[in-house]
């Protein structure tokens, strides 16, 4: 199963920053020493060009230069270096590189149904801004050039490829529900925190808001009953994952109550719901800031584990 990095590009962050940097490098060190049949590859950055398939010119610049007021930047939360813009690039590239393997449109050509990045998951950047840690969408930007890729390769369909944003980060998509609002071949699904950031939140095609304090059992529940929405209303040919650890009862920002069992359970039934309807998918770890980060870690694990069953399904 092919997953993609870019950790080894780092972020400079103050002293005392709450972002948990550490996790990703973290996260692949131990699945080079636990999970062998991983395959991993660094991270390509995202072009302009590719970019430009959902933000502004103007925005791409001001990241790639560090022009943008003071305010705006404050609101990424992450100060401006070379090494953030770099990041940012790569962390896009990284889920484009994974749909790309999960759909076959790679060099290797076969469709090997899983891949994952081992970031991402940046659903609170608009196409003129980013928020909340998140810079470039890396799902809009992959799941916009998927579908010109695709149609290139399946020119006889009239048909654009048809893409679902599972979200399952505990806080709502804003940016992603943004960029697709009016866009009929991409089905945005976000289950998350009711009461949790962003504070404002945007309308995606399907929205599950969770009280505070949501355990397993309601939760699962809740999943349960949106993929059977999504079912009825959306009928994809590529799903992107946003496999967030922060619903996870340790979690410093999430709010909500999961235990390991829970989100395990919760990654199982999307591999499954996806690997049912041979539906090739691409995931991304999203959010996760555990007072332990050994947990936040752990969760993200389980999610490998899951998926490597689901890639050995579509890989036999």
């Amino acid at each position: 199963m092919q997953a993609f990095y870019a950790d080894n590009f780092v972020l400079p962050l103050p002293p005392g920053h709450r972002f948990p940097m550490g996790k990703y490098r973290l996260l692949r060190d131990r699945v080079v020493n636990e999970l062998p049949q991983v395959s991993l590859a660094q991270a390509p950055a995202a072009s302009d060009g590719e970019l430009a398939l959902v933000h502004t010119p103007e925005y791409i610049d001001a990241i790639a230069h560090g022009t943008l007021p003071a305010p705006a930047q404050h609101e990424i939360g992450f100060p401006w270096s070379p090494g953030m813009a770099e990041r940012a690039r790569r962390s896009a590239g990284a889920t484009v590189a994974a749909a790309r393997a999960a759909l076959g449109l790679s060099a290797a050509a076969r469709p090997a149904g899983i891949a994952a990045n081992m970031a991402g998951g940046t659903h609170h950047a608009y196409a003129h801004k980013g928020g909340g840690f998140c810079v470039f969408n890396d799902a809009a930007v992959a799941a916009r050039l998927m579908q010109a890729e695709w149609a290139r390769a399946h020119r006889h369909e009239r048909r654009p490829l048809q893409v679902a944003v599972i979200d399952l980060d505990v806080h709502q998509g804003n940016g992603t529900a943004s960029i697709f609002a009016n866009d009929p071949s991409v089905f945005t699904l976000s289950l998350h925190g009711q009461k949790n950031f962003p504070f404002r939140k945007e309308a995606s095609d399907l929205d599950v808001e969770l009280p505070d304090g949501c355990s397993d059992a309601p939760y699962l529940q809740a999943l349960e009953h949106a993929l059977d929405e999504l079912e009825r209303r959306f009928e994809p040919g590529l799903i992107l994952f946003l496999a967030g650890a922060d619903p996870f009862k340790g979690d410093r920002l999430g709010r909500l109550s999961l235990s390991f069992d829970g989100l395990e359970a919760r990654d199982r039934r999307v591999f499954d719901w996806a690997w049912q309807r041979r539906i090739p998918l691409a995931f991304s770890m999203a959010g996760g800031y555990g007072v332990n980060i050994d947990e936040t870690v752990q969760v993200q694990m389980n999610t490998y584990r899951v998926a490597l069953e689901y890639w050995k399904r579509w890989n036999p």
